[in-house]
């Protein structure tokens, strides 16, 4: 009995001991500069969000938060990087509905797995799609823009930020709903496909609020529809898709931040703490609010389920729509 007893001391001593390091660690987090990956090119949505919070990452914990963009396969490749790193706090991914919530079933194959690989810490900002056009495209309307393809099958090219991207699956979406045919020319982020697009080279596209707002507003683009059930306080005269003769059609990307799986807890629950802090400032709501983007913050719990429901319903979109990614 006492050596059972002591054999129990010595365990329970040496899971006390090992556990010491873990919470110095989280204790003194962060003592060196974090890197956040963001899977699209500087001036996307992705991009703008990373370093809003980036920022004030670095007033509230005085460390250096470098924004790392890594565009690419729709998300994949800086998302694959993310999923590499080493679990201790000092390298973040950008939680993009693309990569999370749609390259599991829209690609056969990933390097990494959305779920098994990465720790959620919290869901930032909701980013309803918009549709796009060139302003010297012949369609001022969805209705006119579906006519326009039923006329030329495949004939009309629409932009996206990359294969596998939110903005070429709601295209998908778009076209299975709409029952027509375009032909799908890939780009490596906004300014790329916005360079295009106003350049007339490409007439067509989705893409997020926050990165097209601005053009529309100057008139370097024309708003056709937003992907939300109801109109953007954004864009109140912009119809929604629904109401343009598509009704319960909703598109809306999601961008929140994860760490590699196996992050320590403490660490993890720090982050979570110090974002959704960030959030309720005063000046990044106003912030936010400039950019377009609908704050969301969340508990690490919420966030976790919220993206394997993602997973199912974008699943559902790719199932209905056809769409496949290699």
């Amino acid at each position: 009995m006492f050596k059972n007893n002591r054999l129990v001391f010595i365990l329970a001593g040496g899971i006390a001991f090992a556990a010491v390091p873990l919470l110095t660690a989280a204790q003194n987090y962060p003592s060196r500069p974090i890197r956040i990956i963001a899977q699209f090119t500087p001036g996307t949505s992705t991009d703008i969000l990373a370093r809003v919070i980036g920022q004030k990452l670095t007033e509230a914990w005085g460390q250096p938060v470098v924004i790392d963009n890594r565009p690419g396969a729709g998300g994949i490749v800086g998302t694959e990087i993310g999923a590499r790193a080493a679990p201790d706090g000092y390298t973040l991914t950008m939680g993009v509905s693309s990569a999370f919530g749609i390259n599991p079933t829209l690609y056969s194959k990933l390097p990494y797995d959305a779920i098994r690989d990465f720790a959620p810490i919290a869901n930032i900002a909701l980013t309803p799609q918009t549709l796009v056009t060139n302003p010297s495209f012949a369609a001022k309307s969805v209705k006119e823009l579906v006519a326009a393809a039923k006329a030329k099958p495949g004939q009309i090219n629409f932009a996206s930020l990359g294969s596998g991207s939110t903005s070429h699956l709601t295209m998908e979406m778009f076209m299975s709903a709409a029952g027509i045919k375009l032909n799908h020319i890939p780009f490596k982020g906004s300014p790329a496909a916005h360079a295009e697009l106003m350049a007339g080279q490409v007439p067509v596209m989705f893409d997020a609020i926050p990165a097209v707002l601005p053009h529309i507003k100057s008139g370097k683009l024309r708003g056709l529809g937003i992907g939300t059930l109801h109109r953007s306080p954004f864009l109140p005269e912009l119809p929604t898709i629904a109401e343009s003769g598509y009704p319960g059609f909703e598109a809306v990307g999601w961008i929140g931040i994860v760490a590699p799986v196996k992050t320590p807890e403490a660490i993890l629950d720090k982050l979570n703490r110090e974002i959704l802090r960030i959030l309720q400032a005063p000046d990044v709501k106003e912030r936010l609010a400039t950019l377009a983007f609908t704050p969301v913050g969340s508990t690490r719990k919420e966030y976790a389920a919220f993206i394997k429901a993602e997973i199912a319903k974008w699943g559902k979109a790719v199932k209905d729509s056809g769409a496949k990614a290699e």
